[in-house]
């Protein structure tokens, strides 16, 4: 993976010598490892106001001391969970993090675990292939497998949530819970946990070795040192860049070979677009972007570039975010795969002001009423797309298209399976008894791809094959049917 870097690198020192750096490269670049009392560690964090790097910005050294406030008052041991799954697909600071400095990761987390007289250190990553093997074999070659233990989960969107990663690690499927727990009050086993992303733990070791005052010496006032960022160039692959707070987001860009296109994606898909003389004018900090109508978050910067539909790049990321879900609460199971399909058909010139009508509704009875944030997210990044790329918009409601391709330049996960999947001939197909049919409608709404309603709420049912991806929503109609009049038919 590409890596660059403005300025001196701090989390990327070395890598111009080294592919990857090992516990004794590590060493060399670094220095010793220095242990640090809980108060040490809580009053240099508060001094350079270190937050998490995962996306939500949550100022550490208050998570350090929740967890030590919730293992007194309950008189139990605590766990230290490095959060490294990430989830993202337009983010890759963190595998870049695990397959070249993982110990700077490790160095973190212990100083963290030392502090507390941690149980153990978790690490929780979704990654298989190099950065998965890379943070293991640091573990190996610390001599720390005793404590710190690698836990593999499966890489999905939602997988990230500081909630799911706690059910991941403790067995149970790596789903947001239902109702918000706090890690800090019962995490991993039901202990307190202190819970956060890896760069942060890299931001830690960082400055226990440098000091609050070294550590400060660059970035801005507001925000010191430095951040790692995942830029997306024009040949749709992503540079990891390290820069200092502060630094024009142009000048990240460049670096990269890039330029702000139509606008830039800040964030991930549940971050906002940045149109482009905003994003001309807005600088790397949490502040400025923020300033800007965007959101720094776990550091994604996803430009567009201008030969393409920004209307159908958004629709592609809209269905993925859709299956993406942890199908537990309606706004998820059912509100954003209907928000997708309304947003496809506008980019497609299927309905047009109709669809648009569709995607506005759909983000009201989706927001604020999910049961994770995912749902918020991704009508927040929808609605931005609708603000910046207006005119757009109002092409595709006028002529039904802008006449640009759609070349998915965002990236998205397994889009190949996905696409396969959606091909599959089952062989099964959805029918209906119509001598128990009532006409309830239910299976019109949880299985529209496949089922419609006639003008007297009578379903009409696609003669088609059931595609892989939708045979559990098809079991769904079929469980949940009234009169149990829906089933399947097989050759």
């Amino acid at each position: 993976m590409d890596f660059r870097y403005v300025g001196p690198p701090r989390l990327g020192r070395g890598l111009d010598r080294h592919q990857r750096i090992d516990q004794t490269a590590h060493r060399e670049v670094h220095g010793e490892f220095r242990r640090r009392s809980l108060r040490e560690l809580q009053a240099m964090a508060e001094q350079v106001d270190l937050r998490g790097r995962g996306g939500a910005a949550f100022p550490f050294a208050r998570k350090l001391k929740a967890v030590v406030s919730a293992a007194r008052r309950q008189d139990a041991q605590t766990v230290v969970l490095v959060n490294a799954t990430e989830g993202e697909p337009a983010s890759a600071k963190d595998k870049l993090l695990m397959s070249r400095v993982p110990h700077l990761i490790l160095d973190g987390a212990m100083l963290a675990a030392l502090a507390l007289g941690a149980r153990e250190v978790v690490i929780g990553v979704t990654d298989g292939g190099r950065a998965g093997r890379s943070i293991r074999s640091a573990v190996v070659e610390s001599n720390l497998g005793g404590f710190i233990r690698v836990v593999r989960l499966p890489e999905r969107f939602v997988t990230g949530e500081g909630g799911a990663l706690v059910n991941g690690v403790n067995g149970a499927p790596a789903l947001p819970p239902g109702r918000k727990v706090r890690a800090a009050e019962r995490g991993v086993d039901g202990l307190p946990t202190l819970l956060s992303n890896a760069e942060t733990f890299a931001q830690l070791a960082l400055l226990s070795q440098l000091g609050p005052d070294l550590y400060r010496a660059i970035g801005t006032a507001e925000e010191p040192g430095t951040v790692l960022l995942t830029v997306w160039g024009p040949r749709g692959r992503p540079t990891v860049v390290e820069a200092p707070a502060g630094t024009p987001l142009f000048q990240v860009l460049d670096l990269c070979r890039a330029d702000v296109g139509q606008g830039v994606l800040m964030g991930g898909y549940h971050g906002a677009w940045l149109a482009p003389a905003a994003a001309n004018r807005a600088r790397v900090s949490r502040e400025d972007i923020a300033r800007a109508g965007a959101s720094l978050g776990a550091g994604i910067i996803l430009p567009l570039a201008r030969d393409v539909c920004p209307l159908g790049e958004v629709a592609r990321v809209a269905v993925y975010m859709g299956m993406e879900t942890a199908g537990q609460c309606g706004p998820c199971r059912l509100g954003l795969p209907a928000l997708a399909r309304s947003l496809r058909a506008l980019a497609e010139g299927d309905s047009r002001s109709e669809a648009l009508s569709a995607v506005r509704q759909g983000m009201q009875v989706v927001k604020g009423r999910g049961a994770c944030h995912h749902p918020d997210g991704t009508s927040r990044f929808i609605a931005s797309a609708l603000e910046v790329f207006q005119e757009d918009v109002a092409v595709h409601l006028s002529s039904g298209t802008c006449g640009r391709p759609v070349r998915g330049l965002l990236p998205i996960d397994g889009e190949e399976v996905a696409a396969a999947e959606e091909s599959e001939d089952t062989g099964m197909r959805l029918t209906v008894d119509w001598t128990r049919c009532a006409g309830h409608g239910l299976c019109g709404h949880l299985v529209p791809d496949l089922v419609s309603l006639d003008e007297h709420g009578f379903p009409v049912v696609e003669s088609k094959s059931v595609p892989r991806r939708l045979l559990r929503q098809a079991h769904q109609a079929i469980e949940m049917c009234p009169a149990l009049a829906m089933r399947f038919k097989t050759p």
